[in-house]
């Protein structure tokens, strides 16, 4: 049996258009519908430009940003809600919104999907994802107390030791990365900040 998390990213392009920036149907200036691709003066790249007003749409990576909260020797799980990876386990994170700092989504979006409070010790884990445009922050935390529960985009939340992580039904590559990062980490007792990149194998 082949393994299907490889071709991930070009399913979640196609299945969940909202997770990638879609090209814009309309023009943010004037409203023209005749936005097309083409290479701006000065630029060395296609754009998204309008030829009624020359107005060029920037298409940006997404932020997704959250923690990996930790509590003794346990970190703490969602089991997905919501699709994509419906009944598969992650780390509290998601997209980041406009006026927060990057440790403030993170720990909103710990309080939104696992109902837990963190403190954030550590800008831990950035992991980019350029075949979908995202770029993944995560911070290791520790959980301020033991009142977490699932929020609306939560089945289950859990407290998991390392033998114990549901390893095959994890959600996503990057929460696969994040965790077996942190786990090593913890035995040698040390954490440096991780950069990295996940592509899809060719």
């Amino acid at each position: 049996m082949t393994n299907a998390r490889p071709h991930l990213a070009v399913y979640l392009c196609k299945r969940y258009p909202m997770l990638t920036n879609p090209a814009p149907r309309f023009c943010q200036q004037c409203g023209s519908d005749k936005v097309s691709l083409r290479i701006p003066h000065g630029d060395d790249r296609e754009r998204h430009v309008c030829p009624d007003c020359g107005h060029i749409h920037y298409l940006n990576p997404k932020l997704v940003v959250g923690t990996i909260p930790v509590w003794g020797d346990q970190v703490l799980l969602c089991k997905r809600a919501i699709e994509p990876r419906y009944g598969l386990w992650t780390l509290p994170a998601g997209f980041m919104e406009e006026g927060e700092t990057l440790e403030e989504g993170a720990a909103r979006e710990t309080l939104e999907e696992a109902k837990a409070r963190v403190d954030i010790e550590q800008m831990y884990v950035t992991l980019s994802l350029p075949e979908i445009s995202q770029v993944y922050v995560l911070f290791r935390s520790r959980l301020i107390d033991l009142n977490f529960g699932p929020g609306s985009e939560s089945l289950e939340v859990r407290l998991f030791s390392e033998a114990d992580i549901p390893w095959d039904q994890l959600a996503f590559r990057t929460i696969d990365r994040a965790l077996k990062l942190y786990f090593a980490d913890r035995q040698v007792g040390q954490f440096p900040a991780h950069l990295g990149e996940l592509r899809r194998p060719k």
